[in-house]
Formats: structure tokens, sequence, C-alpha cells
């Protein structure tokens, strides 16, 4: 791995307290030698309401969407999936690489080097965000009527669609930014600037969507370019923080943009990617095996399903911190430390989201019946919650330790676990269909899929998948 994340001391001593570099700042000490329960608590409390202000950005949308019908919501749910792998790979994935060679980069006393990594995040995601635009203004019309869309659905589908991915760039810098203060160890001010965001648009999405006062009724449209405005504002906020001089360190553009530094990023961020557009893949083809039941099983399937990417969220809520603190400590070749931080982490994240999923399993119309009263869609939404909502412990156990491991720069077995789900998944659901074993057997087969992922993941840290020595 490029030198940018490497591990500092020469010796592999693995030590649980060090002295703290000489010049180096309170907050990365912290990440060396706080106790840890408290400083992941610490961390983890404002970055879960980050998160999840930052999901709930897409839930206020749906709620006020599903007030234009059972059509327009189930366009909006076929652009969702998409919409939630630009911000999981914008914010866990390529946001993760960043976080993490800050962190490492922090950790092993080079501060100059952090600062130049700022532009170089900017530039990866900006660029990322430019190709992801082009393909899906491309491409989307085909990809939502192999997802089940047609008719008005596609309609509802394409005018939402257009106008996301017409600013996609804006979300990519947003969490770039975002990113590069949660690898300082910073929580507080990107959860800050995400909750207010979030907050904005429960007055202006529905203006925009209906026309309320002076502004224009855009329809399913609106809740698009309402994200649009919050993205906006979200740059605005987190770039003035770090240009300020008030985080750990300052913006500085390099003589020239550097290929070790570029490779900091990317070493840890691609193959993360990976793992995201996995996850995404096999929502995609599970939603589109619902989607031959019509319409109503689609929407009630997708709206169940965004429960799940709730426990993304969640599970990065608590995720973002062990990505610097692992990152940190790995940096400073504190291996045991960095290990015992993740399954704090890990135990954290399972009882959270267990808790969420058992909860929906009970009380499924609880969280149904906020996008809708259709009784078709309700009826499979339920039955969903009620098969796979058990399995959301383990999923997000498993996505927890997949953050630790983006911080230990270890991804192998993660992006193995993913896959195993997605063969699973996707393979075993079109298998059951063919098979005319209906919609139940599809959703036992996701939830253990769910399963298999978080077991394989944790098993592999277990079993010392990190390995003697991390780079």
């Amino acid at each position: 791995m490029s030198s940018a994340v490497s591990a500092a001391p020469a010796s592999s001593t693995d030590r649980s307290v060090i002295e703290p570099a000489r010049g180096m700042d309170r907050r990365t000490s912290a990440l060396l030698e706080a106790p840890l329960l408290p400083l992941l608590l610490r961390l983890a409390v404002p970055n879960i309401l980050l998160m999840l202000a930052q999901s709930a950005t897409g839930l206020i949308e749906t709620y006020f969407i599903g007030k234009l019908g059972t059509d327009a919501l189930a366009g909006a749910a076929v652009v969702f999936p998409g919409l939630m792998l630009m911000q999981m790979i914008s914010a866990g994935s390529m946001g993760g690489g960043i976080s993490s060679s800050v962190a490492r980069t922090l950790g092993s006393g080079r501060r100059e080097d952090a600062s130049h990594l700022v532009w170089h995040a900017v530039v990866i995601n900006g660029t990322l965000g430019l190709v992801c635009s082009a393909a899906m203004l491309s491409f989307g019309p085909s990809i939502y009527r192999a997802m089940g869309a047609e008719g008005p659905s596609l309609d509802a589908a394409l005018a939402y669609s257009n106008v996301i991915y017409a600013g996609a760039v804006l979300l990519w810098i947003m969490n770039a930014l975002a990113s590069i203060i949660r690898g300082t160890g910073n929580m507080v001010v990107p959860g800050g600037v995400i909750c207010g965001g979030a907050l904005l648009l429960i007055p202006l999405s529905p203006c925009l969507i209906f026309g309320v006062g002076p502004f224009p009724r855009l329809g399913v449209a609106g809740g698009a370019t309402a994200l649009l405005v919050y993205y906006v504002l979200g740059i605005t906020l987190l770039a003035g923080f770090l240009c300020s001089g008030r985080a750990v360190m300052r913006p500085a553009w390099p003589a020239r943009l550097r290929k070790r530094l570029f490779g900091a990023i990317l070493s840890v961020g691609a193959p993360a990617s990976t793992t995201s557009i996995q996850t995404n893949l096999t929502i995609i083809i599970t939603t589109a095996i619902v989607g031959v039941f019509g319409p109503a099983a689609l929407a009630g399937f997708a709206t169940g399903s965004r429960l799940e990417y709730l426990m993304v969220p969640i599970s990065f809520g608590v995720g973002g911190p062990l990505v610097a603190i692992v990152g940190t400590n790995i940096g400073a070749g504190q291996k045991h430390r960095a290990l015992k931080a993740a399954w704090l982490g890990g135990a954290v994240g399972f009882c959270l989201t267990e808790s969420i999923g058992v909860a929906a399993a009970i009380h499924p119309i609880a969280w149904l019946s906020l996008f809708g009263s259709d009784p078709a869609m309700l009826s499979v939404g339920a039955h969903y919650l009620h098969i796979v909502g058990p399995f959301y412990g383990v999923f997000g156990l498993g996505l927890v330790l997949y953050f630790a491991c983006q911080g230990a720069g270890r991804l192998v077995w993660p992006i193995t676990a993913q896959f195993c789900r997605l063969v699973l998944a996707a393979g075993g659901g079109n298998l059951a269909i063919w098979l005319g074993f209906g919609l139940t057997s599809v959703f036992w087969i996701i939830g253990l899929a769910l399963g298999a992922f978080g077991a394989v993941v944790a098993g592999s840290i277990l079993l010392g998948g990190w390995g003697a020595r991390q780079t």
C-alpha cells in the first residue's frame, strides 16, 4: 500500500497506549489514548444523527411523493437504489477511503500530506460524480424498465431521475468534504451541517412537489430539486469550516497532484466501492424479481426494503468513527487497540440494528403506513418485514465491521462476504421464482443472505483476517 497510509513505527510491537508524536493535535491523541467505549459513543452519536438525517432526506421526499399516488411511489422506488448507490459509494466507500487516508496520515504525524489529501479527495469524488451523471442520464430509462417500471411509473421515475442526476456531482463533493472532516475524528461538524440540511427539506420538498405559495408545482421532480438545494448548502458550510482554520488541518493546494495521495484514497475506496455496488445490485435484482408480481407488490417490497437501507446509515453512524479510530491506531502501530475498537463498535451496531429489525417485524405497518395506504402494498411490505426484520442485527454487525476493515485497509473478506450475499439473494431468489415457490421463499432467501454477509465478515476478523501486520 502507498506510503501515505503505511504504519509509521519501524517496530511491529503492538502497544495499547503510546506517547503522542511531537506536534500531534489533541483530537488525534484522543483517538490513540482515550478509553475506547466512551470515545466510540461520543463520536458515534453525532455521526448516527448525521447519517439518519441524510437518510431522512430520501424518506422525507418519499413521504410526500407517496401523496401523489402508487405510480409516483413506484417510480421513485426504482430510482432509489441508484441514488443510494451514489450515497453509499461517495460517503461510505470512497468516503471511507478518504477518512481512512486522512486518519492514517495524521496518526503517523504527516499533517502536510493530510492537507493535500483534501484536494485529491475532491478531484476523485467530483470526477466520479460526473461519470455517474453521464451514465444514468444515458441509460436510466433502460434500467428502470428492466426493474419493472412502465407507463406512469416509468414517467415518474424519469421525471425524478433526470433532475437528481443532472446535479449528482454536488452529492459527491459534499460527501468528500464530510469524509475529510470525519477522518480527523470530528463527527459534530458534518453531523450539524447535514442535520440542518435535512430540516430544510421538511418545508422545501412539499413546497416544490405540490406548488405551495410562490413555488412552482414540480411533482416528483420537486423532491429531487429540493435535494440539490440541500447539497449546495452542505458544500458551502463544510468547505467554509475546512478553510476557516478550525479544522485539524487547513486545505493546501499542492504544487502538483500526487499519484501516491490518489493511491492512498483509492487503495481503500476502490475495493470498498465494489461492496457498495454489490449491495445495490442485490437490491436491484431482487426488486426486479418482485416486480413480476405487479406495481403494488413492487411498491410494497421497495417500501419495506427501504428500512434495510436505513440499517446502512445507522451502521455507518457507528462505523464512520471506527474508520478514524482504527485508521489512526493502525497508522501508529496499535493493532490490538484497533481490533478492540472494531469489536466494541460491532456490538453497538448489532444492538441498534437488531432492535429496529425486531420492532419492524412486530409492527411493520407503523413503518409502511408512512408512505402509503394501498392495502396490497401494505400486505407485501408487512410480509417482507415479518421475515427479514430479525436478520437486520447480523447484517448491521457485518456493516460496522466492514467500516473497521476500511480503517485497517483490509477489505478482501468484506468484499467476499458481499459477493456471497449477492449470489445467495439474487441467484436463490430467481431460482425460487422459477420453481414457483413465490414471494415467501424469496423473502426468506433475502434474510438468510443478510445474515450470511454479517457472519462472513465477523468470522474473517475473528480468524485473523487482518493479518499479522497492517499496511
